[in-house]
C-alpha cells in the first residue's frame, strides 16, 4: 500500500498546499512537513491537549508547519516555536499572522538560539531517519548517519526542564529506537512509553522524556 501511496503523496506534496485544522489554517510549503499527511504531529498535539494549558510555558522544538504550538495558543499557552528551517521559520510567521495567534518565534538549530529558561511542556517531532540532511527541508527527516540530533538533543534539553516540565516526543517503528534510548541514557535522560498507536502505515510512540535522578 505504501508503494502507491508514497509517488502520490510525493507529487501532491511538492507544491504549496492549504491545511485545516478545527479553526487554524495553514499555508504549508513543500519544505515543511506536511501535520496532515504523517499522523504523528496530529498524534503529539491529541496527547498534549490532555494537559490544562492555559498560561502554561510550551515550546514546540521544530516546529515546521507549527500546528501544535498554534494549538496550544489557541488554548491560553504561552508558546515558544523553533525551527532549523528557514523556510519554516517564514511561514511559521505568515501562518501564525494570518490566524491571529500570538507566538514567540525563533529560528534555532535545537536550543541554540532559545534564551536559556524552563518550559512547562516541551512537544518534539524529531527527524529520525539515519542521513545527514543536506537541504533545510532534510532537517525535518534526517538526524546524521549516526542520529547526532538526539545525542546533541539530550545533552541540551536538561538546561530547559524544572522538576515538572512535561517532555513529550513522538517516534515511529521505522526508526533506529534502541540508538535513540542510548543517547538519552548517555546524556543523563531516559524514555517513558506512554501510548502506542497503529495506522494503515506505521505505528507510532508517544515518550514521555525525564532527566534520571
Amino acid at each position: 500500500m505504501s508503494k502507491t501511496y508514497k509517488p502520490l503523496l510525493v507529487k501532491y506534496l511538492s507544491k504549496t498546499r492549504i491545511y485545516r485544522y478545527e479553526d487554524i489554517q495553514l499555508e504549508i510549503s513543500p519544505q515543511v512537513f506536511h501535520p496532515g499527511f504523517f499522523t504523528s504531529t496530529q498524534l503529539l498535539l491529541q496527547y498534549i491537549r490532555r494537559f490544562p494549558l492555559r498560561n502554561k510555558l510550551v515550546l514546540e522544538l521544530g516546529a515546521g508547519s507549527g500546528l501544535i504550538a498554534m494549538q496550544a495558543a489557541r488554548e491560553g499557552a504561552l508558546v515558544t516555536a523553533t525551527d532549523i528551517n528557514p523556510v519554516a521559520i517564514e511561514y511559521l510567521h505568515s501562518n501564525s499572522l494570518q490566524n491571529n495567534i500570538l507566538l514567540e518565534i525563533i529560528h534555532s538549530d535545537l536550543f541554540a538560539g532559545i534564551p536559556c529558561r524552563s518550559f512547562d511542556i516541551i512537544a518534539i517531532n524529531p527527524p529520525y531517519y539515519k542521513k545527514d540532511p543536506l537541504a533545510p527541508g532534510d532537517y525535518a527527516w534526517f538526524c546524521g548517519e549516526k542520529g547526532e540530533y538526539f545525542t546533541r538533543l539530550f545533552n541540551q534539553l536538561p538546561g530547559y526542564m524544572h522538576e515538572n516540565t512535561q517532555v513529550l516526543m513522538v517516534l515511529c517503528d521505522g526508526c533506529d529506537i534502541r540508538m535513540i534510548e542510548g543517547a538519552a541514557a548517555r546524556n543523563g535522560c531516559m524514555l517513558q512509553l506512554m501510548m502506542t498507536k497503529q495506522n494503515m502505515l506505521e505505528k507510532n510512540f508517544i515518550y514521555k522524556i525525564e532527566k534520571k535522578n
